[in-house]
């Protein structure tokens, strides 16, 4: 078949489109002949790595995605999960990591933006976006511009959608020099009986395409994402969108509103490759076809062809099914927000994706072929190397530091553990006013005016537990989440993931890869918490240096009585103050290891699944029972920096005085700041220890009362006696002071 006016086919051509030899060679015997060039589009973007996830779904099968509150796992726009009273949550994470290295605002902005429509396309309204961010040395001179752009892009989307940015994590790394990460991640609240799928079923019915118009921006993103990076890689600023969030709020309350009528069969968002994704999907879950007539695309360019209509990736659209007969009903409602409403189309019974360009056929693809039947690799894998060297970890050439209360100053200071006040006072955290516990914590709480009852939201990883152990690390990226929740008097419930790793095509990031998914697949397992949505990005690394590998946890959890959310901070003077679970600090693998003395070695804590399920559920007994004032795992930075945040986290700072257990002979700085797993603190009330202490005992947790708050420091007995004024200036400081010293040193 050939087509006027599009170029020939050339091996050339067909390298420039990413398809390796073996690839097009199964292009030519799906169709039977050579493709046309919107054809090699088509084939090019959804085969990419980014879209068909060719080189681990051979390995994703291996998460436990099933569960009684699970309404939708895996495969939709984004996962479902029961929370009682009729109500449901859609919730999903994904990258936009190569877009925001390239174009920091937009591609971040955008990330926002797509995440956002993956989850109203299932019927939600968006009631809470998080961000997992990652970048390069705060020295690095491109760090700063880079977390100034990202930051005001994710601000920008989602404070003008009126959707609160409530919870996130930002970490520090050199392997992040030229890669930083966005993830994006949102959650929205729908009926638990109105669930929208996006398949197009029902041959004759209508495909409306609704939104904003197309244009060229973003044509070939899914292909560039799909690739690392290397010389030039900042030339690709036009494969990045263009977001409007102002069109977004407008296409949120259109489709929310439509879906009351009753019409819909199908919807999904254009995201990565545009109008080619969403036909070729939805006709593929349906087992039916697709037909096109793209001149009826709504345009804001002159002169757009087939190809550049069926890669674009401009941003605000949705495709979506509706019921023969109810075009003019829903281009109606459309019309009411001022968005573009075209039918563009119809279901057929033949399987087939076709493309019509003024009546001439331009690309006649079977749909389920090109998007279930994407080549899958199982490549080869090996053990990295390096692996062998960062084990080794003499603890006794690391030097005891001579002055613990600045080594704590500094620890608070330090750029992976001060505050993140500077990042989210640019996010409006409080709209909507159902924001109970925002951004600063563990995990944060939304209370759901609708029922009475409350989420907690959180997402997190610490990428160098999983460099240094990609099982273990995957597992304690799960517990880790699942403690957060937990600590606010939540039950975690579910889980999506975002599994940011270097190429696929190097056997040691396929490796750390694997296990990483096994380690996250067996706490998901034993904590119960199935995975319901996820994203996976590959090529992560410039030049053949990857970054750390980073399986991003988002986690979310429900409280029945919202009123019993406990924070993390000391409110009053005269609480308890106790630890319960295990306490095995240890320097390997921990950020006292890393900003102090400059070293990334060791192993993580160990993590004993069946004692972390014990503690979460403790934890969550006690303040459902209305005995905790505040709660707080011990995680980076180790009990100093867990009690000092306590300390620091209320408008008012409040001391606490504590002795730590440990035997004499311990290394100081490692009882200190030494990291260790299922280990929380609790502050309770005087008259409620009898209580705490009897449950502890009864589910079989260790109940360690540690001292009590009061006064304006922070006292460990013969450790560290500072002053909450210049441990407050350290943290709060902190991220301001780190990166205006490296603004001077770039200018």
């Amino acid at each position: 078949m050939s087509v006027r006016n599009e170029p020939a086919i050339t091996p050339e051509l067909v390298k420039e489109h990413g398809l390796t030899p073996d690839e097009y060679q199964r292009v030519l015997a799906i169709l039977g002949r050579t493709p046309t060039y919107t054809e090699l589009g088509v084939f090019s973007v959804m085969w990419s790595e980014h879209c068909s996830y060719k080189s681990s779904r051979a390995f994703l099968g291996r998460f436990p995605t099933r569960g009684p509150r699970v309404l939708q796992g895996p495969g939709e726009n984004a996962g479902v999960v029961d929370i009682g009273h009729g109500w449901a949550l859609a919730f999903k994470m994904e990258s936009h990591n190569h877009p925001s290295y390239i174009e920091p605002y937009q591609g971040a902005a955008t990330g926002v933006g797509g995440i956002m429509r993956d989850v109203f396309t299932m019927g939600a309204r968006p009631i809470a976006n998080l961000n997992l961010l990652r970048f390069g040395r705060p020295e690095h001179p491109k760090t700063p511009y880079l977390l100034d752009r990202v930051v005001a892009g994710i601000a920008g989307y989602g404070n003008c959608m009126g959707v609160p940015t409530v919870g996130g994590e930002l970490f520090f790394d050199g392997s992040y020099d030229s890669n930083c990460l966005v993830n994006a991640m949102t959650v929205g609240l729908l009926r638990a009986d109105r669930i929208f799928r996006g398949n197009a079923s029902g041959p004759g019915n209508a495909v409306l395409y609704v939104g904003s118009k197309t244009g060229r921006d973003g044509i070939h993103g899914a292909t560039m994402a799909s690739e690392a990076f290397g010389e030039g890689s900042e030339e690709k600023r036009p494969t990045v969108q263009v977001g409007d969030p102002f069109t977004e709020k407008l296409l949120l309350e259109a489709c929310l509103e439509l879906m009351e009528k009753d019409i819909i069969i199908g919807i999904q968002d254009m995201g990565a490759a545009g109008l080619t994704s969403s036909s070729c999907e939805m006709a593929g879950r349906a087992g039916t076809g697709v037909e096109l007539n793209l001149e009826r695309v709504p345009m804001r360019e002159t002169g757009m062809t087939p190809y550049e209509l069926m890669l674009s990736e401009s941003q605000e659209r949705m495709l979506m099914v509706v019921k023969q007969g109810g075009e003019e009903e829903a281009r109606a409602v459309f019309q009411k927000w001022d968005l573009d409403a075209e039918v563009v189309g119809r279901v057929t019974s033949d399987g087939m994706l076709r493309a019509r360009w003024h009546g001439e056929v331009v690309a006649e693809i079977p749909a389920r072929e090109i998007s279930d039947q994407a080549p899958e690799y199982e490549r080869p894998r090996s053990r990295p190397r390096y692996l062998d060297e960062t084990a080794k970890l003499d603890e006794s050439s690391i030097p005891v530091p001579s002055d613990l209360n600045a080594t704590l100053v500094r620890l608070l200071g330090s750029p992976n553990l001060c505050s993140r006040r500077w990042v989210w006072r640019q996010y409006d955290h409080q709209v909507m006013v159902g924001t109970v516990e925002g951004p600063g914590g563990g995990a944060a709480v939304v209370r759901l005016p609708q029922t009475g009852t409350g989420v907690a939201l959180t997402a997190g990883c610490n990428s160098r537990y999983v460099f240094l152990d990609p099982r273990l690390g995957g597992c304690i990226a799960v517990a880790e989440c699942a403690r957060n929740i937990s600590c606010t008097g939540a039950t975690p419930i579910a889980l999506t993931d975002c599994l940011n790793f270097g190429s696929p095509e190097n056997p040691e990031v396929l490796w750390t890869f694997v296990e990483a998914i096994e380690g996250v697949s067996e706490a998901s397992e034993k904590l119960d918490i199935p995975v319901v949505s996820g994203n996976v990005s590959f090529y992560n690394e410039t030049s053949g240096s990857a970054v750390f590998p980073t399986p991003a946890i988002g986690m979310v959890g429900v409280m029945e009585d919202v009123t019993r959310a406990i924070g993390i901070g000391f409110s009053q003077a005269g609480m308890r103050v106790a630890l319960i679970g295990q306490f095995r600090p240890q320097a390997g693998g921990s950020e006292y290891l890393a900003a102090i003395h400059g070293k990334t070695a060791g192993t993580p804590p160990a993590l004993d699944l069946a004692a972390e399920a014990r503690v979460q559920s403790l934890v969550r007994k006690l303040a459902g029972d209305g005995l905790l004032k505040a709660a707080q795992d011990v995680s980076d930075g180790g009990v100093a920096v867990a009690l000092a945040e306590m300390c620091l986290r209320p408008g008012q700072p409040m001391g606490v005085t504590v002795r730590l257990p440990g035997p004499a002979a311990s290394r100081p700085d490692v009882l200190l700041f030494g990291e260790t797993q299922s280990s929380i603190l609790i502050a309770f009330a005087p008259e409620m220890e009898a209580a705490v202490r009897a449950a502890a005992s009864s589910a079989d947790v260790l109940f360690v009362p540690l001292g009590m708050t009061g006064g304006a420091k922070l006292v460990i007995e013969g450790l560290i006696d500072a002053p909450l004024d210049h441990l407050r200036d350290a943290h709060e400081n902190g991220l301001k002071k780190v990166l205006e010293h490296s603004r001077a040193g770039a200018a």
